[in-house]
């Protein structure tokens, strides 16, 4: 009986090495796919791109990376450019957002438009009966439970990922912890066993945020203002290099004291700052959610969610309004932010999410946001 074919997204990483192991250790015939999503040539052509010491581009070391893999486990690599899509989905959308002062997450498209839709129609290609990725999640049953690795669990950046879209999917290490996963490398004695995990938006890599971004987006610089005071602080290098609740990074002088960023204004290009990170200004009790994602079964009124990754669930009521959602949180959270993304849980049940429109507090939007 032939083996059912497995298609995997091979990043050149730890996690889809050993997700390719597993993989093949559960009888599946393993076939690599690398994603090239960025043109990493046009990269070149700005100060600030990263090189290796070899001068090698990261991306190209990730390639080589992938392929050293697939040669030590005996399993073909292919390679797809998705660089137009990419922009066209993702980068674009990046873009999109940070002119309307909001703060995008483009992993989470990347993981909707690229990794679970482009990629798919590729794998298809290749006669693929399932695709895998190295994602820190699970699947059961049709529903996406989080990874047992809760400090590696990643179905936050999958929210937007469709429940038609998770059909013939597989996990392979969503339920191992990131340990087990480097000792398993180590064993076959991957080039992967020791490499570092990426950090950060993947096109930006390791460079500084604000370079790579005047690239793009012309830097208009601004007043810094004390909302509570409305004295100028100082000057902003452009609104879109910072994001609500940041305290590193700001050209404020005269004080000693933490500030925050609080909120913007986009016609007077202001960047407004508040004294202390449990300022009154940085609570909000209630948002707006569009794009909604629904994975669960049925519509709740009760759960947790998260406003950012590395959050800690916060208990939420959801008031289900045509396609936006109110998610209240009288209890108060601090710099939720619009632009990101919201996440719904029922205990282990990622329920899907949608992106934050507006940030409110005692029912009013708050206007500095």
């Amino acid at each position: 009986m032939a083996k059912k074919k497995v298609v995997i997204g091979m990043s050149g990483g730890v996690d889809s090495s050993v997700a390719a192991i597993v993989l093949q250790k559960q009888g599946y015939e393993v076939i690599g796919l690398f994603m090239r999503n960025w043109d990493s040539m046009a990269d070149g052509e700005f100060d600030g791109a990263p090189t290796t010491d070899l001068g090698i581009c990261p991306q190209e070391v990730d390639y080589n990376d992938a392929l050293a893999v697939c040669q030590k486990l005996n399993i073909p690599l292919y390679r797809k450019d998705f660089i137009k899509e990419y922009w066209d989905y993702v980068f674009t959308y990046f873009l999109d957002e940070l002119k309307k002062g909001r703060t995008p997450n483009p992993d989470v498209m990347c993981n909707k438009y690229i990794k679970f839709d482009m990629f798919v129609k590729e794998a298809l290609k290749l006669g693929a009966d399932y695709i895998a990725t190295g994602h820190y999640a699970r699947l059961e049953d049709g529903h996406l439970l989080r990874a047992v690795d809760r400090n590696k669990d990643q179905t936050y950046f999958l929210c937007q990922v469709s429940k038609k879209q998770f059909e013939n999917v597989l996990f392979p290490i969503g339920d191992m912890v990131k340990s087990d996963v480097r000792k398993i490398a180590l064993e076959y004695g991957l080039v992967t066993a020791k490499k570092k995990d990426s950090t950060g938006i993947c096109f930006i890599g390791e460079r500084n945020f604000a370079s790579f971004l005047k690239n793009y987006l012309p830097n208009q610089p601004g007043d810094i203002v004390n909302i509570e005071t409305k004295e100028v602080l100082g000057k902003h290098i452009g609104l879109m290099n910072y994001t609500i609740g940041q305290r590193r990074g700001l050209n404020v002088g005269g004080t000693d004291e933490r500030m925050f960023v609080v909120g913007k204004d986009l016609e007077k290009n202001v960047l407004y700052v508040c004294l202390g990170e449990d300022n009154d200004y940085l609570i909000s009790d209630s948002c707006v959610v569009e794009d909604i994602n629904y994975l669960g079964n049925e519509k709740v009124e009760q759960c947790t969610c998260k406003f950012r990754y590395r959050q800690d669930d916060v208990k939420v009521s959801l008031e289900w309004q045509d396609d936006l959602v109110i998610v209240k949180y009288p209890q108060g959270v601090k710099a939720v932010t619009p632009g990101q993304a919201c996440v719904f849980y029922k205990d282990e049940e990622c329920l899907g999410g949608g992106i934050i429109k507006e940030v409110r507090k005692n029912n009013e939007k708050l206007w500095y946001l």
